[in-house]
């Protein structure tokens, strides 16, 4: 009897491939469709999306932007709250400035050797010291110094902002899910977009220039700050709670302190993202290294823009690698540094600071104040010949493989070319369904409905057309990325050499401003929709690596001790073992991959790149609101779409499908 049930119960089953989750999932999204679009092909019967599906914005946004003119000089809100704010940044920046200045290149690059010496060590003061002089000897000390001015303060205010959104974050539920999507938005939304709004407020100068960079380089702080709450030890809140300590106690002794290394990780990302801003900033008038490297992007003058942006490259190493270090001695024993305070911390801090006052003071008694103009090296001749060069011998006429310019050209014709108009020939319902199959497939029916909604929009703003051009670019420049980020990351993974050679160059491309990028790709591949995506390629490649190679290393050794006790070879360990076991790694190097590359492309507007990154930097560049805000709501929308189909979400229920 038991056979004969069980033998009906596997003739009533599903067939095997029906069985399968994914599976399911396809075909109740096709039971969907078949009732969906008929019904939406009978009313909007056109490939694109539908007019009357489109909600113009462009009239109450283009109001708001008259008001704000109108009314900038003479509103209460802006006399005594927005003017009362430009103030207080704009003596902060002078203030910070002018004691720069008054301690003269002697005493900065002593003070930044001091920090980094008490902080990191010997070799990283001397790294410091040399990174310094390198940016006086480029001939940028000023730029540098006015750049630090303004980072001084961005930074600060952004901590303080970060850290008080993510207490409230750490300390609140609902306060967190209110704060995540606000916190995805301000991440996600491209700087030329909220630019705009920030000028109209503020004008051009370095009030907007340090508020948009607190807007981009806040939310990190936040959310480190409120995952380091959340991740305090439950056992030590509990002993605290038991000795009678009131919630701001509790907060003060046990939490904050558990939270030091998540805290200087935040300081460490909004350093970083702060520094990426001081070019995106100097178009609105933050001066500085992003004023020169945006003046020779502006002409293509390559050499220019290395003599500024090294320096910002090399501030860049140097905060970050004070900022690692200090981060790592905060994860120490509590004991041990209490140790090393009592006994040589508060003395050696003072010994530093007496030691910079000294050098300080002999370069202000001596006369040495500001860098000496003989003491300085001109790179942008040299620079400019060998780009030159290049660019006579490379750009096209080169035997067998062609120039750079026939590169861009074929890529063009044969990859973007293809794909922007296969994106844009389907029909508008059918985006949205291989969209939610894609989405679902990786995640849960919130993920498909969330990214349906962001792809839909997109065409309700009226900007489907571009915005499917944007996507084609990401699409293949992250296909390129991954190739070859893929390839990298293995090798740097299976060589331990090859991974320490690589390493700097990983670091030099991670913290070069994004601007930056522009310049050598458009003098060798011209200007159009290829440098673009060169650009982006670039710019994405080091995070993939990193993420490839690290997941790479973390596989359980045993596995791949059981694989070569079986015999396996080298290359069937990387197949059978490393990748699948891989996988959330590698799917983490993707979601990166396609965050990074969509924030380029948009900038690659400025170079010929079109669709919606032209739309935010017309919008920037001519005033228009409504335009500069649509384009970047959109490309908000895009990400969003973009995170949710490449970063799988685990269902909350064994059930759920």
């Amino acid at each position: 009897m038991s056979t004969v049930t069980a033998a009906s119960t596997q003739r009533l089953a599903l067939p095997g491939v029906f069985g399968h989750h994914a599976v399911r999932k396809l075909l109740l999204l096709g039971i969907a469709a078949a009732v969906l679009v008929p019904l939406a092909a009978a009313h909007w019967a056109s490939g694109t999306w539908p007019h009357a599906l489109t909600v113009d914005v462009s009239k109450p946004l283009a109001d708001a932007s008259d008001w704000i003119i109108d009314n900038r000089d003479s509103h209460p809100l802006f006399l005594y709250f927005f003017g009362y704010i430009s103030n207080a940044v704009v003596i902060s920046v002078r203030a910070v400035y002018l004691f720069l200045l008054a301690a003269g290149w002697a005493g900065v690059t002593a003070l930044g050797a001091v920090v980094a010496w008490r902080v990191a060590g010997v070799r990283l003061a001397l790294g410091t010291a040399v990174a310094f002089l390198a940016c006086g000897l480029l001939g940028m000390w000023v730029p540098t110094m006015q750049t630090l001015a303004l980072m001084v303060v961005a930074v600060l205010v952004s901590v303080i902002v970060g850290v008080v959104l993510g207490l409230a974050a750490g300390l609140s539920d609902r306060f967190d899910r209110a704060l995540r999507p606000v916190l995805d938005t301000m991440q996600v939304l491209p700087a030329f977009a909220y630019l705009l709004p920030v000028v109209l407020v503020f004008g051009i100068g370095v009030p907007a220039a340090v508020l948009a960079t607190v807007v981009y380089a806040a939310p990190p702080m936040a959310r480190l700050t409120a995952l380091g709450l959340r991740g305090a030890d439950r056992e030590v809140l509990e002993a605290v709670d038991s000795l009678g300590a009131t919630a701001p106690q509790r907060l003060l002794t046990a939490r904050l302190p558990l939270a030091r290394k998540e805290l200087l990780l935040g300081l460490n990302q909004t350093i970083m993202m702060a520094l990426s801003m001081a070019v995106i900033a100097s178009v609105i008038g933050a001066g500085g290294l992003g004023d020169r490297v945006y003046q020779a992007l502006a002409s293509v003058d390559v050499g220019a823009a290395l003599e500024a942006g090294i320096p910002i490259v090399l501030l860049a190493v140097v905060l970050d690698r004070i900022t690692a270090a200090a981060g790592e001695r905060a994860g120490g024993a509590p004991g041990d540094r209490l140790g090393r305070l009592g006994r040589l911390g508060w003395l050696g801090w003072l010994y530093a600071a007496v030691a910079a006052v000294a050098v300080a003071l002999a370069g202000r008694l001596a006369g040495r104040l500001t860098w000496p103009s003989a003491w300085t090296a001109d790179i942008a001749d040299p620079v400019n010949r060998a780009v030159d060069w290049m660019t006579a011998h490379l750009y096209s006429g080169v035997p067998v493989v062609g120039g750079t310019a026939d590169w861009a050209g074929r890529f063009t014709t044969w990859v973007l070319d293809p794909v922007r108009s296969g994106l844009q020939w389907l029909p508008w319902w059918s985006v949205l369904l291989l969209v939610a199959a894609l989405a679902w497939l990786i995640g849960t029916w919130r993920t498909a409905l969330t990214a349906v909604l962001a792809m839909a929009a997109i065409g309700v703003l009226g900007v489907w057309k571009p915005s499917l051009d944007t996507l084609s670019q990401v699409l293949a420049a992250v296909a390129v990325t991954l190739v070859l980020g893929f390839a990298t990351g293995i090798a740097a993974a299976r060589s331990d050499r090859f991974e320490r050679a690589l390493r700097p160059v990983l670091d030099v491309f991670q913290t070069m401003p994004q601007f930056v990028y522009l310049i050598p790709v458009v003098a060798l591949f011209g200007v159009g929709r290829a440098p673009a995506v060169a650009a982006a390629v670039v710019y994405a490649l080091p995070a993939v690596v990193r993420i490839t190679a690290q997941g790479l290393r973390q596989v359980d050794p045993a596995a791949l001790e059981s694989a070569r006790s079986l015999g396996a070879s080298s290359a069937q360990q990387l197949r059978q073992v490393q990748l699948p076991l891989a996988r959330p790694a590698l799917l983490l190097a993707l979601n990166q991959g396609v965050v990074l590359v969509l924030a380029v492309v948009i900038i690659g507007g400025l170079v010929g790149g079109g669709a919606l990154g032209y739309n935010v930097v017309f919008g920037l560049a001519q005033g228009d609101l409504a335009t500069g805000l649509v384009a970047g709501a959109a490309i908000v929308c895009l990400g969003l779409m973009l995170d949710r189909v490449t970063q799988p979400t685990q269902r909350r229920t064994k059930g759920g499908v």
